[in-house]
């Protein structure tokens, strides 16, 4: 990821090829209009984004008298199809609130405080913009083609982050979808589309897998070495009657009787 020439300098290498390889994302930083070869204009609050492709006719020309920071990074980044690239352009993602607003200020705080920080930091900090600017172009290009998913293979790494995530979080009774959602920079809605897609919803995923984590530590309890409860606490639940209720609803026997049975 760099800054057009004049503006800053470069955050991260790039990698080598003509300009018709990358395309552009504005960041205003006051009141500014971007406008198109057609004489549309497009107004821009700061922190406001908008994506430009120069080889486009109705990519928008971005102010020259200052006013925006522009980054230019590589299309292969984003792995679109024509068709994408061209809901894409000219789009506007306003900078005060939900996603958008997320990106915004981490592209912000990373081009202000680039100075502050070593080349190893930075490189790392760009791949997480890319990685947040990646969800925020599915969230767009799903927007717009109702529930017809964009990116699949973004998508893919992004539920297998989360699940990786959930994994490790399971013991923790007070895992939720908004602190998931938090932790993955991602809206509490873009995380229940990814299990939507699944068949399944967040609660349902993080309910099974604390449920198949107690059922494998019962059994390796022979003779009742730990309680019913000191497992179910172990995973994250925090009632014991809670747990053995939804435990015999996904296996049609008490924890007890399981632990018995496996023991036997």
């Amino acid at each position: 990821m760099s800054t057009l020439p004049g503006r800053t300098h470069t955050l991260s290498p790039l990698p080598h090829g003509g300009d018709g390889q990358f395309f552009r994302l504005g960041l205003a930083e006051k009141d500014s209009v971007a406008t198109t070869q057609d004489g549309g204009r497009t107004v821009m609050r700061p922190g406001d984004l908008i994506f430009c492709d120069p080889g486009r006719q109705r990519s928008p020309r971005l102010p020259d008298a200052g006013g925006m920071t522009v980054f230019r990074l590589p299309r292969s980044y984003l792995q679109l199809s024509e068709a994408d690239w061209d809901r894409l352009t000219g789009t506007k993602v306003a900078g005060d609130a939900g996603l958008g607003g997320l990106v915004s200020n981490f592209l912000s705080a990373l081009s202000a405080g680039a100075d502050a920080h070593t080349p190893q930091v930075i490189h790392q900090l760009t791949r997480n913009a890319v990685d947040l600017l990646v969800v925020l172009v599915m969230e767009l290009l799903q927007g717009s083609q109702g529930n017809v998913p964009a990116l699949p293979q973004a998508r893919d790494e992004m539920l297998s982050q989360v699940r990786a995530h959930i994994e490790q979080h399971l013991p923790d009774p007070g895992m939720t979808p908004q602190s998931i959602a938090r932790a993955n920079h991602i809206s509490v809605r873009y995380l229940h589309k990814l299990f939507q897609g699944d068949g399944t919803t967040v609660g349902q995923w993080v309910r099974q897998r604390r449920l198949e984590c107690c059922r494998r530590d019962l059994s390796r309890a022979p003779h009742r070495r730990i309680t019913v409860a000191a497992v179910a606490h172990r995973w994250g639940f925090t009632s014991a009657a809670h747990f053995s209720r939804v435990f015999r609803a996904a296996y049609g026997m008490s924890p007890t009787d399981w632990q018995t049975l496996a023991s036997s």
